[in-house]
């Protein structure tokens, strides 16, 4: 007879899994992949260091895969729900600029995109992490597409409408951080505002 796992051990289990994908993405959207050590996430998380290859026996590659999927997914989300709630397509993609900007200038320029960070660093030696910043950049384009479709834009139009707009976000933020201020941002945003399908 199998033993089964008590209730109480499970949540705890799925609270330390939780703890520590929590913490490595927010450690990855401040620092990077290589700024940011085991010791460091075990820390930051709180949760018993034995249970980390429990959990994540691919080790940190493993980790930051998952916590990258749960950033973008909670952005997603965001984007969505951003989208959503807007009565026109550029007025949506400036509500999305405006949340953006909102939350770098929080940071005090320090918290740029939480996918970006690592893809950029890792893209070509880590394939399980270039795969997943591409998965989450895929559903991000989804999101701003399906908003293109719903304002008028053919399937195609909004697909490639989509890339337009994730790429002069995506640069905006890098040359935000990189400048100190929200210029970059607000010229975007101005771009968006206007556009239409």
């Amino acid at each position: 007879m199998s033993e089964r796992v008590r209730p109480g051990r499970a949540n705890a289990e799925a609270s330390s899994r939780q703890a520590f994908v929590e913490a490595t993405a927010r450690l990855l959207q401040r620092q990077g992949y290589t700024g940011t050590g085991l010791n460091e996430i075990v820390a930051r998380s709180g949760a018993p260091r034995g249970s980390l290859y429990f959990h994540f026996p691919g080790g940190k590659r493993e980790l930051a895969a998952a916590a990258m999927e749960h950033s973008g997914g909670r952005l997603r989300e965001a984007i969505a729900a951003i989208l959503a709630g807007s009565d026109s397509v550029g007025a949506g993609l400036a509500g999305l600029v405006d949340a953006l900007a909102a939350g770098l200038l929080a940071s005090d320029y320090r918290d740029g995109c939480p996918i970006a960070t690592v893809a950029l660093e890792t893209a070509s030696d880590a394939p399980e992490l270039r795969a997943a910043a591409a998965s989450v950049f895929d559903s991000w384009l989804e999101a701003i597409a399906a908003h293109l479709r719903a304002g008028g834009l053919d399937a195609a139009s909004a697909e490639r409408r989509s890339l337009l707009v994730l790429a002069a976000i995506e640069g905006a933020l890098l040359l935000a951080r990189a400048r100190g201020n929200l210029t970059p941002l607000q010229a975007v945003r101005e771009e968006l505002l206007a556009l239409t399908p």
